[in-house]
């Protein structure tokens, strides 16, 4: 008998809604709904919330029908009437607008109020690419590698060893065996530290990569100045240099980063006495230039294509530098395009499905 709770507390008590205060209300609409089965999001909820929540629930006592009629009916009418809510802190209005914001502006105010990324950090973790683990990898202790890899699903984390140096897969490999001691609270520093330096990566104050900066720049430099440039590059960093010659677009580029069915739609936006004149400098040669003008011509429709070349024969000899300046405003168009979601550059050796 000693392990039954006392009569009083298991005798429903006729309280009425009106002597409970808004958060015994509260706790009981969550133990109903918890009761029947709903998945709450409570661990979202501030520490020192989860914690009165809790306290809540464990020194009430049992209420009657109509006490759970009134409270439910007045949380029914309170939603009801609610017309906008807003996220609670700084927490949640970064949350609201994560993606709306920039990423070097959300990181900035998180660090300014100290406020953590929303959510499991491991779940950000292991949404990243194979590529984006590699570098983590590479600056991390030994053990906290094995953590890392030891919380990627298992096909990513197969990928992730394969990629390592042998050396140092076998050295996180067996330092796996280590990490059984790991205590949860060291777990989830060990997550937000990783993803904060995720955070730092995505939040640099450049849009663009430094390969893609520098081809930015060279597709509007001269064809001199960027051979020179990329020659320069391949003495220095050949993976770089690599690196910037897939960035760059150019107009002999057209015929591998541009799909036919593309081409009409290319035409269409194109300054017309820019084309003509940047095909009265190709056609009849043999270059890339002149490949990239009957690739064009190849592909929009044969009476248009026709108009064109009467149009760039009668224009005559075309001088180098009109050329090239004709070629370099198809190309910005392309690019305008191409940044406006209205045109899908092709990759390297990409094949049109």
């Amino acid at each position: 008998m000693g392990n039954l709770a006392p009569l009083g507390q298991l005798t429903p008590q006729g309280t009425g809604g009106a002597s409970l205060t808004r958060r015994q209300k509260a706790a009981i609409i969550v133990r109903l709904l918890v009761v029947h089965g709903a998945d709450l999001p409570l661990k979202d909820l501030p520490d020192e919330m989860q914690a009165e929540l809790t306290h809540i629930i464990g020194t009430m006592r049992p209420i009657d029908r109509a006490t759970l009629e009134e409270v439910v009916e007045e949380f029914a009418n309170e939603l009801e009437g609610l017309g906008l809510t807003f996220p609670n802190g700084l927490a949640g209005a970064l949350h609201a607008l994560d993606g709306r914001i920039s990423a070097h502006t959300a990181a900035r105010l998180r660090k300014e109020a100290g406020v953590k990324q929303a959510g499991d950090p491991w779940d950000r973790i292991r949404a990243l690419d194979v590529k984006d683990v590699l570098p983590l990898l590479e600056q991390e202790s030994t053990e906290v590698g094995a953590i890392l890899l030891s919380k990627l699903d298992v096909g990513k984390a197969a990928q992730v060893l394969g990629a390592l140096p042998g050396d140092r897969a076998r050295r996180i490999t067996y330092a796996i065996s280590q990490t059984t001691g790991v205590t949860p609270e060291a777990l989830e520093r060990i997550g937000l530290s990783i993803a904060a330096q995720v955070d730092a990566r995505r939040g640099s104050v450049f849009d663009k990569g430094p390969a893609e900066m520098v081809g930015a720049i060279l597709n509007f430099s001269t064809a001199q100045t960027r051979d020179d440039m990329l020659t320069g590059l391949d003495e220095r960093d050949s993976d770089f240099a690599e690196q910037v010659r897939r960035a760059i677009f150019t107009f002999t580029n057209i015929p591998e980063r541009i799909a036919p069915r593309d081409v009409p739609k290319v035409v269409r936006n194109v300054d017309q006495a820019a084309l003509v004149t940047a095909l009265a400098a190709c056609l009849g040669g043999e270059g890339p230039e002149a490949k990239a003008a009957d690739y064009l011509l190849g592909n929009m429709s044969g009476r248009l294509a026709e108009q064109l070349r009467e149009d760039a024969k009668d224009m005559g000899k075309v001088k180098a530098k009109d050329a090239e300046a004709a070629m370099t405003d198809i190309v910005n168009t392309i690019r305008e395009m191409e940044a406006a979601g209205d045109l899908l550059l092709l990759i390297d050796d990409e094949e049109e499905a």
